[in-house]
């Protein structure tokens, strides 16, 4: 029998060390643990600091993904051999049995008790795993959220889970589950709460968004209400579907007076029909296209980014170039690039080897996409000179004050003021790698 740590017994002098692999969703979630091991007392030390427990919550969504989580946590034990070590996450729910293969893991545990951490701690090192990876839950939740610690300026608020896409490539869906939604009045609850630790912009978080529904809301009613908290400066949208956004969000973003920011990032996934029809993605290039031009005329100064999945089996030279073409010519400031990688389970996985682009070349094709969009984005800020956007700045860095624009420009000014969580209208002048150095204006 296991002992187990008392759950809620305080552990003062112990110190914990937290990694996160992966998307912002996981970011959320491990902020979520530190605040639940802060009130119990622990200390919480940067990872790769001495600690008694370490917890490394991960990602699943590539074999390159898989490795690094793996590295992650050897790196851990082998700088804390006798700290408890606790792997949580995607890569827990469908590569545990890789992970309990690895000397010095002592517990396991998927997406549904990962927030349920603190209930499995054991007192002392275990020489099995405990391995808790139960079938994920479909019914809406809730989350317990604590403590009284200030927030960051900017801070992801988890909305939804899962997904019923199942696109031929994602492995999120058996990682995640399907698509649930977080309970309305829990999830503004712990927005108010944010607001009142000092958090003046909230980053709607979640695998589909779009999809949110609970307790007759929409995803336009959790903007909404969101609008209407006092404090609350900016709500900025993560990533989403494109066949899941409706028509009356345009006009929450082209309103000056509402929180909402003129920011999409929609995944593209591949510029070519073909390759979008393979895997089972629910528009036509025409149609993904039609919508951006739609939504650019409907909101002015609209920034958008998207996702680009490079070396899928079926995706030729030709397919490829054709990718490229649409990511240039479109209205798109930048891309994020994944490396199509085989995931047992999806029917993608399934082609066989004379379909599979070989590896080299998606690393090749993986990168002159990225440096398209290190172009993309290097325009996009000089497109944007000598014009004066409203910035929310963060933490300073080698003397220098960084921060967002509402349409996602990253900015940096030099200024002897104290800008920490400050709104200030900055004027735009020099494109500096990437980022744009910027002039104080004023202060809002």
């Amino acid at each position: 029998m296991v002992n187990l740590r008392p759950t809620y017994r305080g552990q003062a002098g112990l110190r914990a060390s937290l990694h996160t692999l992966g998307c912002r969703l996981n970011q959320y979630e491990t902020q979520v643990i530190r605040e639940k091991l802060e009130v119990l007392g622990y200390q919480i030390v940067p990872f790769g600091e001495p600690a008694d427990l370490g917890i490394i919550n991960t990602c699943t969504v590539t074999r390159q993904a898989d490795a690094k989580c793996r590295a992650e946590i050897r790196k851990f034990i082998r700088a804390n051999p006798k700290a408890i070590t606790v792997v949580v996450g995607c890569y827990s729910q469908m590569g545990y049995k890789e992970v309990s293969s690895i000397d010095g893991v002592d517990v396991i545990i998927g997406n549904q008790d990962k927030l349920n951490v603190l209930n499995y701690l054991p007192a002392e090192k275990a020489e099995v795993p405990i391995i808790v990876r139960d079938r994920i839950n479909r019914s809406d939740f809730e989350i317990s959220f604590v403590g009284d610690r200030p927030f960051p300026y900017r801070a992801n608020l988890k909305i939804q889970d899962g997904c019923d896409f199942v696109c031929s490539f994602c492995i999120i869906p058996q990682a995640r589950g399907r698509s649930r939604s977080r309970d309305f009045t829990n999830l503004m609850e712990e927005a108010h709460a944010m607001v009142d630790r000092g958090v003046r912009e909230v980053i709607l978080t979640g695998v589909n968004i779009g999809t949110y529904g609970n307790q007759d809301r929409g995803f336009l009613d959790v903007v909404d209400a969101l609008n209407e908290i006092p404090g609350l400066d900016r709500i900025r949208i993560s990533s989403i579907e494109p066949t899941t956004i409706e028509e009356d969000l345009f006009l929450r973003m082209s309103d000056s007076g509402h929180a909402l920011l003129p920011y999409l990032h929609i995944p593209l996934q591949s510029g070519s029909d073909a390759v979008l029809a393979d895997m089972k993605r629910r528009y036509t290039l025409k149609e993904y296209l039609a919508f951006l031009d739609h939504a650019q005329s409907q909101v002015p100064g609209l920034c958008i980014g998207t996702d680009i999945l490079v070396g899928y089996p079926t995706e030729s030279e030709v397919h490829f170039e054709e990718t490229c073409q649409t990511f240039l010519n479109g209205p798109f400031a930048y891309c994020h690039v994944f490396t199509f990688s085989e995931r047992e389970g999806t029917r993608a996985a399934r082609y066989p080897a004379k379909e599979q682009v070989p590896m080299e070349e998606r690393h090749r094709r993986s990168a002159q996409l990225r440096r398209l969009s290190a172009k993309k984005r290097h325009d996009y800020y000089q497109t944007h000179l000598d014009s004066v956007v409203e910035v929310l700045f963060e933490d300073p860095a080698e003397g220098l004050w960084p921060g967002y624009s509402g349409n996602y420009i990253r900015v940096v000014v030099d200024s002897p003021e104290p800008l920490r969580n400050q709104l200030a209208r900055v004027k735009l002048n020099r494109v500096s790698a990437d980022f744009v150095e910027g002039a104080l204006v004023d202060v809002l």
